[in-house]
């Protein structure tokens, strides 16, 4: 136990020098038009590579991050990071960027996203900030208050991972949603599974009722995609269009992805 403790706390050491010293690499994972085909956005997903321990996983790092009172000054280095890599991108491509419920309560998040637009240069209609039911659990106004600003502002809001918690559908007409995010675990097999269907089928109707666009994670497999396309959904992400690429690597793949219908 003493091994273990005298570890994480290393690993939170160099957790706060790897953010210091910007040391952390943003990916970037497309998210397409299921219609199309065309590349809509692409969502920041933070890397740790470690100079001893190779790659640290997010699970494992980003709640250290929230322990360690470390996530606000994370946060803020991939949203500017973010932010700033998405200007060299085409005009109708948007970045998505996680906002974990920490980061509500550590600070003004909307400053933070205004002053980073303004710094940048970014419109604030290319920014979606997702964020996950769990920012709810307090029902606190001033979390209603920052998203509804920040809706205000241009940024396009997201519910992350929708239909894992205990409260989704009652989230969807409290709080100002424009995209709904479902969850993998409905998607995964869901060309052979009727429930999944029937589930995806229900929240795409909602989204199309409510005037949200819906969008399938993980998406793996062209069964799974005709599948999705079938029910109505409107955008996907997953290894079938394309793992999470560093900038340099996003750049020529969204120039080469025309849109078209995916076969």
């Amino acid at each position: 136990m003493h091994a273990r403790a005298q570890g994480r706390r290393r690993l939170e050491q160099d957790l706060r020098i790897a953010i210091e010293s910007d040391g952390l690499d943003v990916h970037y994972q497309p998210l397409v038009s299921l219609s199309t085909g065309r590349i809509v956005a692409a969502e920041a997903l933070v890397r740790w590579h470690h100079g001893e321990r190779g790659v640290v996983p997010p699970l494992e790092f980003i709640p250290l991050a929230e322990e360690a009172g470390l996530i606000w000054q994370l946060g803020r280095s991939v949203l500017r990071r973010a932010c700033r890599d998405a200007t060299a991108w085409p005009a109708d491509v948007s970045v998505a960027v996680n906002l974990s419920p920490m980061q509500f309560r550590c600070g003004n998040v909307f400053e933070l996203v205004k002053e980073t637009l303004d710094e940048t240069g970014l419109a604030p209609d290319r920014l979606e900030v997702e964020i996950t039911e769990s920012l709810f659990l307090e029902r606190s106004n001033v979390v209603l208050d920052a998203l509804a600003d920040l809706r205000q502002l241009g940024v396009c809001i997201a519910m992350d991972d929708f239909g894992t918690g205990y409260s989704a559908l009652g989230y969807l007409t409290s709080f100002p949603f424009d995209k709904i995010k479902i969850d993998r675990s409905f998607v995964s097999g869901i060309e052979t599974h009727v429930e999944k269907q029937a589930v995806v089928r229900a929240i795409v109707g909602l989204g199309e009722t409510l005037g949200k666009k819906t969008v399938a994670e993980g998406i793996e497999t062209a069964d799974e995609l005709a599948c999705l396309r079938m029910i109505g959904c409107e955008q996907g992400q997953g290894y079938l269009f394309s793992k999470a690429r560093p900038q340099e690597a996003l750049l020529p793949f969204i120039g080469k992805r025309k849109p078209r219908r995916v076969a």
